[in-house]
């Protein structure tokens, strides 16, 4: 039945502000853009950006994957987050952190050696 994550969306209260804020932190323009929602292609998921909802840090937790959880945790410092995990070694070689965006939502890491993009449908 789930194949799998292809979507990860964030409600924000400026989308303009918002799809900045993504420019700069992923380092790519949305290929998706329109008033009604933003979309991100990120390493072949989506990360998307819609104007209505309620920014929140609970709720169900997306990890987005990274080389380096404390150089990535760095880098969404700079660029205005705030930490709420720091990364922590949760075993085996995975470490996990999160930050809220500066438009209030939980954005998650994670460094897994163990992932196998070739796995991925």
């Amino acid at each position: 039945m789930l194949l799998g994550l292809r979507t990860a969306i964030y409600p924000v209260s400026d989308l303009t502000q918002a799809k900045h804020w993504y420019e700069q932190v992923l380092g790519v323009k949305p290929y998706f853009d329109e008033v009604f929602y933003v979309g991100f292609s990120v390493g072949g998921f989506e990360l998307g950006l819609i104007p209505d909802g309620v920014p929140g840090t609970s709720g169900p937790q997306a990890l987005w994957g990274v080389a380096d959880a404390v150089d990535a945790m760095a880098q969404l410092l700079s660029h205005g987050a705030i930490v709420l995990d720091q990364v922590t070694d949760v075993g085996g070689g995975i470490k996990v952190g999160a930050v809220q965006d500066p438009f209030g939502n939980r954005l998650g890491i994670i460094e897994n050696p163990h992932f196998i993009a070739a796995n991925v449908r």
